[in-house]
C-alpha cells in the first residue's frame, strides 16, 4: 500500500507535496507522540 501512495505522489504534482512530522506532548501523561501527515508545500507553516 505504502508503494501505492508514493507512486501516486510521483505523477504530476507530486514535488508540491511534502511529508511532515511533528512531536505532540500527551497533557495526560506527558509522553511524546509523532504525528505524521503529507500535505502541500503552501500549508507547511500553518500546519506547524
Amino acid at each position: 500500500m505504502a508503494k501505492k501512495s508514493v507512486a501516486s505522489l510521483q505523477k504530476g504534482g507530486g514535488k508540491q507535496h511534502t511529508k511532515v512530522i511533528k512531536m505532540v506532548k500527551s497533557p495526560k501523561t506527558g509522553s511524546y507522540t509523532f504525528k505524521e501527515e503529507v500535505i502541500h508545500n503552501d500549508k507547511i507553516k500553518d500546519w506547524f
